[in-house]
């Protein structure tokens, strides 16, 4: 089939990728034409694994293209996938101004019968005022019909978790669009679940959420675990043996970031009080996240008042591992606090999101290319990110470099007993 996606950021450009490797013919539209440029010449705007590759791949081979020009795409496609961001407006709600003006857009060029899908993450009931917004400004004589078609990737598995996800959720109200979807799908040979389309939004809503009161329930375990000398990691390992629980999501650190899960927690959170109702887990989880993500600057706190003329060493800065996504990220947070504190001899390694936090911090910080350049002579040293170039070093390391060895690990990288055998003064999380 002939694809358009609107948005080449890590819904649309993963998903047009995706459909261009299972044979369909795919143009991407993005409104930054140097990020277009920059794809023309094989160039990913996005640090996700395999996927530069595969576009490369695609692009050569025909099947998928870019442009800027939305009015020529919009005009010989069969389908049009909506990927563009929602971000959190101040309220917590979702900002869906890009996908209003991509649904205006859509009504005043197409010429032709086509479904609309919505890829983006939007509250339940946006695909309805997709559908009125469209048909209320159509130019032409067409038929128009909107799908929901929810996108659940993860950061860094983004490409696997699209040519191998579990389900694909497709949400239509008539049996022509979800025709039309199922097709489109067909390549994947992978189970599809058809339902309404606020029940595929809903779908989107509820798993995000689900995992992240997963997490912050194991790091306010983990907490307890601190006061009481248990030890999460073994916690963990007995729960996850029911298979009622599983054994996924269950490690303990300092909290969830990125561009989902924060913002999915909080927009659900505003629907609910918009329909007068209040959900009391969802905003647990919200607040022990919020709290969890300053552990260990608080644990550090509890033995140095002012951080001012100590050597700092960061070991990763993004959200996880294998992104380069800065959002939402517990190494901002504890920065912040850092610098309130005196600190102003900071020095931060992360393999790939270097570059996305000069944005932010672009004086404060001395990047290094290395992490033994971060550690050489560092008083303390914070983990935020469990790298495997972090994962690799070895408590000696430590040791050697550091000019006082004491390490705040949130994400539980080492074993106890390593770091005390060797001389580390070593704190992690419900440990």
């Amino acid at each position: 089939m002939k694809i358009a996606i609107i948005g080449t950021g890590y819904v649309g450009l993963v998903a047009g990728v995706c459909f261009a490797e299972k044979g369909h013919e795919v143009i991407c539209v993005d409104v930054d034409n140097k990020k277009v440029e920059k794809m023309k010449n094989g160039i990913c705007p996005i640090y996700e694994k395999g996927l530069e590759e595969l576009m490369q791949k695609n692009y050569k081979e025909g099947r998928l293209r870019f442009t800027t020009d939305y009015k020529t795409a919009y005009n010989k496609v069969d389908a049009i996938f909506i990927g563009v961001g929602t971000p959190e407006n101040p309220d917590g709600s979702a900002n869906l101004d890009y996908i209003r003006i991509v649904a205006k857009q859509i009504a005043e060029n197409v010429e032709r019968n086509c479904l609309v899908v919505v890829k983006s993450t939007v509250p339940v009931g946006t695909n309805d005022k997709v559908e009125q917004l469209i048909n209320e400004n159509l130019v032409h004589n067409v038929k128009i019909e909107v799908a929901s078609n929810p996108e659940f990737l993860s950061q860094g598995n983004a490409v696997r978790d699209t040519l191998q996800a579990p389900r694909i959720i497709i949400g239509t109200e008539s049996k022509e669009a979800e025709k039309i979807l199922k097709e489109i799908y067909e390549p994947f040979n992978l189970p599809i679940v058809s339902v309404s389309r606020r029940t595929a939004e809903m779908i989107k809503y509820a798993s995000n959420d689900f995992l992240a009161l997963k997490i912050s329930y194991m790091n306010d375990i983990a907490n307890l675990c601190d006061l009481v000398g248990a030890n999460i990691e073994d916690v963990a390992k007995g729960m996850s043996y029911d298979s009622r629980i599983g054994d996924k999501f269950l490690n303990a650190g300092i909290g969830f970031g990125g561009s989902c899960l924060p913002k999915d927690t909080k927009a659900l959170k505003y629907l609910a009080e918009l329909n007068g109702y209040k959900l009391r887990t969802i905003e647990a989880a919200i607040e022990v996240n919020k709290e969890q993500k300053i552990k260990l600057f608080k644990k550090a706190s509890e033995k140095i008042r002012n951080f001012a003329g100590l050597k700092i060493a960061i070991l990763g800065l993004a959200f996880k591992p294998n992104t380069d996504d800065g959002r939402e990220a517990p190494s901002i947070d504890n920065i912040e606090l850092l610098l309130k504190n005196g600190a102003d001899n900071i020095y931060a390694y992360d393999p790939v999101a270097e570059e996305n936090f000069k944005k932010i911090y672009p004086t404060q910080i001395t990047y290094v290319k290395n992490p033994e350049e971060a550690l050489k002579d560092a008083d303390i040293t914070f983990i935020f990110t469990e790298w495997n170039e972090i994962k690799n070093i070895k408590p000696e390391v430590y040791k050697r470099l550091m000019k006082n060895s004491v390490v705040y690990d949130g994400r539980n990288i080492y074993d106890l007993n390593d770091m005390k055998d060797i001389g580390v003064e070593y704190y992690s999380i419900g440990r």
